[in-house]
């Protein structure tokens, strides 16, 4: 179509003066305010009446473009867009002229507006403030009368005309505009855009999150006013949909410091608003902070240049982030923007498909630059013809006396209908379905994601329809499921391992077994010697505490995967009582023999008393006494509780993107550490006693308390292995199975070592010699001599079982020696008798040594080998009785002068000595001379240390 020269005319009337000088000013305001170097080329901003400069790019298309046949009545439209060569964004106008002349063809060979014809006419703002007011004036002042206006590319352009519009009447359609301060319309009533806003990413943001379930967010912003608007934007269309914005962070030059905070609040989706340049920076501070790969989500805008990142990796080699560390982090993000053709295969209100039209523009724009927005441009001719169609039809339609080219800038009606017209619109074109919802393009919003180097649409989101549609599951994430929106934090009771309690029950099971058989051997053997000289009642109290202790593994392995909690709070006391009391029974009945074990042996005044099993009884019942005093008021005042202990999260050992949370079990109350110090302090003390006495009483055996060597050593065992188990317990608080395992084997170990050291022997005894028992009971005491020195010591010790009949012999001798004592007895009567100058004497002496001898011969720890003895003592006496004392005091202190007491030893002693050697391994009475060597008797025979006999009273 030959251009058209934009020819002066009279100016027809304008709208009031005062929204002319509104305008003006606001022109000149705005020459004032912009900031050098703000807008793309700043030189010599002009009115393009005849059409882009001559041997530019777009020569081609005419300052005025009509799509009337020649003489159609022109209905005139206003172009404004940046259309110099030297300004960047002068790419866009000269990229979308191609595409209005296509469209503009297209209506006119349709007759859409027949019979009248739209006349494009072009105007270069070269995005200047200033010079696009000018630019807009004088098309005002200069043109014809425009019924709309097409165009704004750059913002503040754009913005500023845009407000002034109401002024005029005019109705403003932009293809390129994207800023979201223009959704006012409040502000900019008379604005419309084909092209969606900045904003309009954000309810595909929305139905994104909620696609793949992300609840909370984080964004990063750049300290830009474009970004910053989109970001309240999205804060308010993420308001009310149960997504949290965990953190919002904003940068302006360095983004590290707000990458480390997202990252310290445990931001995994994050939404950024920035620029090419400042996106490399992120990515690079990203990767230091390892946060990229398969637990973060990168979502940001998807407008940047192809291969954006190649541009600014140069700059980045300096800051020590390298090209590939920049893809690394890269890689997965995805993009959101508005899709510039659709994608469907239909028809649109052309007749043609987006693919159709898209090989046209294509052909049409030859080696001019192809823009982005060329679609938006397209549909924007269409929206402009469609609407002033509307419009031609309702004045037909309402019989009013006007036309449409009737409009001028004060015909506030007809710019009414073109305003309600345009918000009519609603067809399927080249970038989707056209529809405005307050101005703003419900349009199709695109998502790409950067995969091997490359951005790959992955999906796409119907504004009108609100509906998301993936591609195939293109999307690819690099873990085996989209990431989490946070750490997932998954809470894990620390439980007891079901084949670690099933082995421990298992041994419990046997332990107990075991305990009952002792229990059953102890009743049925209560009445034989070996036996009841042990204190079958004590060992009873031993087996029951056994079995308690046992009982109680049980309960200690029952954990919150066992049972509910409102069961394993009732546990917590059910457990601490039965162990409480089965230690104490056990301990306590072990405690009970050692003492009276300590009190026969190292008490001398007590050797003569009779400590009975009555009073150990006692003893066991005042230390249960004090337990139940403990637990009772532990159970009244402050109960056990179940309480949760959380400890650090750990990662998922199956490398899920979870974090485990252990959380243990325990029962405790509010003064735990008071109670726990009260029960410890009283069996610390007990224990220790009881070892103190165990120590005291180790080289004691006493064969009528026949097991007090072993309850000593039970002793032992009870007290080392509970503080050890008690340390070890509580240092392995936080690990369940340890802790149990350690207890349980503890119990384990006391109880049954315990009770096979009480019964085990017994056993053997009654099994190998089950008369033993009766006659193992008088108290023996040996001289053992030690291998390594010369010194003696005083040891009680049992007889050997396994020597029994060689006992038997040595008690039959010791038996005959005893009668022969006897005789020897009566001679050395007579022989003294011979000696005393006075019959007084003799009676004297006689009677004095009756009483030495009886003192010789009782013996009060033996109860069966002395009888006969003290009968034949008893015999003598009888027949011997002696002479009755009548001397004066005086005479009896003469017989008992020094010079008597000596003269009588002098003579007794070696008889004395000569006679009992042989009862002890000396020398024979048959022998010569009593100073002879014990080797020179023919009947010394050595005996065994561990036979020998010492008799009580040499």
């Amino acid at each position: 179509m030959p251009a058209r020269p934009c020819r002066r005319r009279r100016r027809p009337p304008g709208p009031p003066r005062l929204a002319l000088g509104l305008a003006l000013g606001l022109a000149l305001l705005a020459g004032l305010l912009v900031p050098a170097g703000r807008a793309a080329g700043r030189a010599g901003a002009r009115v393009v009446p005849r059409g882009p400069a001559s041997g530019s790019p777009a020569a081609a298309a005419a300052s005025s473009s009509s799509s009337s046949w020649p003489g159609a009545p022109p209905l005139a439209i206003m172009g404004l867009m940046p259309l110099s060569d030297a300004l960047e964004k002068g790419r866009v106008g000269r990229g979308v002229l191609p595409a209005m002349q296509l469209a503009l063809e297209q209506i006119l060979r349709e007759a859409l507006l027949s019979p009248y014809a739209l006349d494009l006419r072009y105007y270069d703002t070269e995005c200047d403030n200033a010079k696009g007011l000018k630019a807009f004036y004088d098309a005002i002042k200069y043109g014809p009368t425009h019924l709309m206006v097409f165009g704004g590319v750059c913002t503040t352009v754009t913005s500023i005309i845009a407000e002034s519009l109401i002024g005029w009447n005019l109705v403003q359609l932009s293809f390129a505009a994207t800023t979201p301060e223009l959704a006012d319309k409040k502000k900019y009533p008379y604005f419309f855009r084909t092209v969606p806003s900045d904003n309009a990413v954000n309810p595909a943001i929305l139905k994104l999150l909620k696609h793949y379930q992300w609840k909370r967010v984080g964004t990063l912003t750049q300290d830009i006013r474009r970004f910053s608007e989109v970001r309240n934007d999205l804060t308010g269309v993420l308001y009310g949909e149960d997504i949290e914005i965990s953190d919002t962070e904003s940068f302006s030059n360095d983004p590290c410091t707000s990458v480390k905070k997202l990252k310290g609040n445990d931001v995994r989706i994050i939404l950024g608003q920035f620029n090419e340049e400042m996106a490399a920076k992120v990515f690079c501070c990203a990767y230091n902070e390892n946060m990229y790969g398969s637990k973060y989500q990168w979502i940001i805008p998807g407008w940047y240049q192809s291969s954006w990142w190649e541009e600014v990796t140069p700059q980045l080699n300096a800051s020590r982030c390298l090209r590939r560390d920049l893809l690394r982090a890269m890689e997965g993000y995805i993009g959101v923007d508005f899709e510039p053709l659709s994608s469907k295969v239909i028809k649109t209100i052309s007749g043609k498909t987006p693919q159709q039209y898209e090989k046209e523009y294509n052909e049409r724009r030859g080696t001019t630059e192809s823009s982005k927005f060329h679609g938006f441009a397209y549909d924007g001719i269409w929206v402009i013809a469609k609407t002033l169609q509307r419009a031609m039809k309702y004045l037909n339609v309402t019989n009013k006396n006007q036309k449409i080219e009737d409009f001028n800038y004060t015909n506030k009606e007809l710019g009414k209908i073109f305003l309600d017209a345009m918000n009519e619109t609603n067809f399927f074109g080249v970038t989707g379905q056209v529809v405005f919802r307050n101005g703003e393009r419900m349009g199709t919003i695109k998502f790409t994601q950067f995969q091997d180097k490359r951005e790959v649409k992955v999906g796409e989101y119907n504004a009108v329809a609100d509906t998301l549609e993936i591609i195939n599951n293109s999307i690819k994430f690099q873990g085996i499921e989209a990431p989490k929106d946070r750490t997932i934090i998954q809470s894990q009771l620390r439980k007891i391992s079901l084949p670690l309690y099933s082995i421990l029950s298992a041994l419990t099971i046997l332990g107990m077994i075991m305990a009952s058989a002792f229990l059953f051997f102890n009743i049925k053997n209560r009445n034989q010697k070996l036996i009841k000289m042990s204190s079958p009642y004590m060992n009873n109290l031993i087996i029951l505490g056994g079995m308690l202790s046992y009982a109680s593994i049980f309960l200690f392995g029952l954990d919150g995967s066992f049972v509910s909690e409102k069961t394993f709070e009732t546990l917590c006391t059910v457990r601490t009582w039965i162990l409480t009391v089965g230690y104490t029974t056990a301990f306590g009945a072990m405690f009970a023999k050692t003492w009276r074990v300590h009190a026969i042996f190292k008490n001398v005044k007590m050797k003569k008393k009779i400590i009975k099993d009555q009073k150990l009884l006692v003893i066991v019942g005042g230390m249960l006494l004090i337990d139940l005093c403990i637990l009772i008021c532990w159970q009244v005042v402050d109960p056990l509780r179940r309480t949760e202990e959380k400890y650090n999260m750990e990662p998922d050992p199956a490398g899920r993107d979870i974090s485990i949370l252990p959380i243990l079990e325990h029962c405790e109350n509010t003064h735990m550490t008071i109670w726990l110090g009260i029960v410890y302090a009283y069996k610390g003390l007990l224990m220790l006693f009881g070892c103190f006495l165990a120590w005291e009483t180790r080289n004691v055996s006493i064969p009528a308390l026949n097991d007090s060597k072993y309850i000593g050593m039970s002793v032992y065992n009870v007290g080392i292995m509970c503080i050890i188990g008690a340390a070890v317990s509580f240092l392995t608080r936080d690990q369940p199975n340890v802790q149990f395992c350690i207890v349980a084997l503890v119990i384990i170990f006391c109880s049954t070592i315990t009770l096979c050291l009480v019964f085990v022997p017994k056993l053997i005894t009654l099994r190998t010699n089950p008369d033993a028992a009766t006659r193992n009971r008088g108290l023996q005491f040996t001289q053992n001599q030690k291998k390594d020195d010369s010194k003696t010591s005083t040891s009680v010790t049992s007889v050997n079982q396994t020597a029994t009949t060689r006992l038997e012999s040595l008690q039959s001798e010791n038996h005959e020696l005893r009668m022969k004592i006897t005789e020897l007895d009566k001679s050395l009567e007579e022989v003294t008798m011979q000696l005393q100058d006075t019959p007084e004497k003799t009676t004297y002496i006689k009677q004095n040594h009756y009483q030495e001898l009886n003192d010789i011969l009782n013996l009060g720890n033996f109860s069966e080998n002395t009888n006969a003895e003290k009968a034949i003592l008893k015999n003598h006496l009888d027949q011997n009785p002696p002479a009755q004392w009548n001397a004066n005091k005086d005479f009896v202190e003469d017989i008992n002068s020094p010079e008597h007491i000596q003269r009588r030893l002098s003579l007794q002693l070696p008889i004395l000595h000569h006679a009992y050697l042989p009862s002890i391994g000396g020398v024979d009475a048959s022998c010569a001379s009593p100073c002879a060597s014990p080797s020179a008797s023919p009947r010394h025979r050595h005996v065994p240390a561990s036979f020998r006999v010492m008799v009580s009273g040499l």
